[in-house]
């Protein structure tokens, strides 16, 4: 590996977003893509960029909801290589309707949101705000 390219833990951190602790998690749990984190002479971890572009992989994936042993099994089955894709694609498949599910969700809720914005922005203009949502009558 090129080590003019390689990365600190610190410089990953800063450049994904996820703590330094998180990154460790991430390690520890299974969920890069090398089984071991390559390490320089002093022991202290160097990420490649492919380590960074994974981590952004897996951060989307855990902040879409997808469960962590899922992102594992994903990462078990990209270290294993080709002749898995179809169970590859049958998580990412599953994950997207999740989370197809959720978007649609919350579009319900901001149309709601937007709607009842409408509402006190329109009632505010005519000076009737006091109206809205009175409690006990």
């Amino acid at each position: 590996m090129d080590t003019d390219q390689e990365l600190s833990i610190g410089q990953v951190a800063e450049r994904t977003g996820l703590s330094i602790p998180s990154l460790r998690f991430y390690e520890r749990e299974g969920l890069l893509l090398s089984t071991r984190v390559a390490r320089d002479n002093g022991g202290r971890r160097r990420y490649s960029p492919a380590d960074v572009e994974w981590l952004g992989i897996c951060t989307k994936l855990r902040a879409s909801g997808m469960p962590i042993a899922q992102i594992k099994r994903f990462a078990e089955l990209v270290r294993q290589g080709p002749g898995n894709e179809h169970e590859r694609l049958n998580i990412l498949r599953e994950h997207q309707q999740r989370v197809a599910v959720q978007v649609a969700e919350l579009n319900d809720c901001l149309e709601l949101i937007n709607w009842k914005v409408g509402v006190y922005e329109q009632h505010l203009e005519q000076g009737t705000a006091q109206h809205l949502w009175t409690a006990g009558k």
